[in-house]
């Protein structure tokens, strides 16, 4: 007999049949060095924020191209819908802002899921909303599914879903990393918990001071403190104390350091585990060294990946014609220095691949007359016509006289 499934897979609340355990120790100091105060939202862990904004930001960075597709190859089209998504997509935010709502929403409170409302006016698009995921419910229906926003059912082509890392059991409904990350999470959290509470003097005493003899007079709390105005309080500060040799004897303790529990390297490991999770280099989160190739690769791989798919969402919501497509312009993000921008894009023109004021474009630099033209260098030429060359001929001519 199978099991029965719940018809609610997903909601803004938090996650059915989650609990929170509660441990009491003897010792209030113990239990604030050792506990975590409950769950920690992910929103709410430094690692996870500088992931998802670091990639939320470069998304958001990047001009939205709509493209068609021609005979002789895929051309840009400027008109009012690309103005519409890559310039004002409501009426309260820019492109930037809007791109990083919807990939925090999706990589953050959504769990994988970022639903946008598409508000129309006049049959024209008129404000792409995002809607916050705790307004957002999914439910199957057959096959697909519907949506609730706010208690309201809409129809799931009714609405802009950008869904990262599919569920298993329904493949339209993002499953995002929230399970994956959370024991991670918690090490990080204990680890930064741990080092606070060793930089703070009450869980370090710097000295035990040894008292021989007279244990009446210094077993209540007034007879310590007597003790300590007498040979221990200074009236200024470095200067030296002057205790009798036979009665005190003062010896420093010094506890354990971060060093020597392996805080740092256990930090360092559980911080290449999110950035491994979230596809993003080490170095975004302080560990290791910036590498450019590692930081193309990340470019290509990881926000490529999560254009795609909003790409493609945007374009089969959006767009009737199936000839034109929306596409980020990834290539802007790519690390190249000024030279390899030179030497690739001048090498592009000399070949007549691209023109003179594309080269200036990819420089930062206004057109000019003349150079919107390709352009292609003398010896450029066939092999069968390499002996055509004038300076061939006319070396030829003067050998002969």
């Amino acid at each position: 007999m199978a099991r029965k499934r719940k018809n609610k897979v997903r909601s803004g609340t938090s996650p059915a049949g989650s609990t929170r355990a509660t441990i009491l120790l003897s010792d209030p100091k113990a239990y604030d060095l050792l506990c975590l105060d409950g769950y920690t939202k992910l929103s709410k862990n430094p690692e996870v924020v500088t992931a998802v904004m670091r990639i939320a930001d470069l998304i958001s960075s990047m001009t939205i191209h709509l493209m068609a597709n021609t005979a002789n190859g895929d051309t840009r089209i400027v008109n009012e819908l690309s103005r519409k998504v890559d310039i004002n997509p409501n009426r309260y935010m820019t492109r930037k802002t809007f791109i990083s709502a919807v990939v925090k929403n999706m990589l953050l409170g959504g769990d994988g899921n970022s639903v946008v409302r598409v508000r129309t006016k006049g049959g024209l698009i008129d404000d792409l909303e995002p809607i916050q995921p705790y307004r957002v419910s999914f439910y199957p229906e057959g096959y697909g599914y519907y949506v609730l926003i706010d208690g309201r059912k809409y129809k799931a082509d009714d609405l802009i879903h950008c869904v990262w890392m599919p569920d298993d059991e329904y493949p339209w409904l993002g499953d995002g990393v929230r399970v994956v990350i959370k024991d991670i999470l918690a090490n990080l959290t204990q680890a930064r918990k741990t080092e606070n509470a060793f930089m703070s003097s009450k869980y370090k005493p710097p000295l035990v001071v040894k008292v021989d003899g007279l244990a009446d007079d210094f077993s209540s709390k007034q007879g310590r403190t007597k003790l300590i105005e007498e040979y221990l309080e200074t009236a200024e500060d470095g200067q030296p104390w002057v205790i009798p040799a036979d009665l005190i004897d003062v010896k420093e303790i010094r506890p354990l350091s971060l060093s020597e529990l392996a805080i740092n390297d256990t930090v360092e490991i559980d911080k290449r585990a999110v950035a491994a999770l979230f596809g993003i280099p080490a170095f975004l989160l302080g560990v290791g060294k910036y590498d450019q190739n590692e930081w193309n690769s990340f470019i290509n791989n990881t926000i490529g990946t999560l254009c795609r798919g909003i790409e493609q969402e945007f374009t089969r919501k959006l767009i009737l014609s199936s000839k034109w497509y929306f596409r980020f312009n990834t290539t802007s993000l790519m690390d190249w220095n000024i030279e390899q921008i030179a030497d690739v894009y001048g090498g592009l023109s000399d070949r007549g691949i691209i023109t003179g004021n594309e080269v200036r474009d990819k420089l930062g630099m206004s057109p000019l007359e003349g150079l919107d033209k390709p352009r292609i260098l003398e010896n450029y030429i066939p092999v069968d016509k390499i002996g055509d060359q004038k300076k061939l001929l006319q070396g030829g001519k003067s050998d002969d006289k």
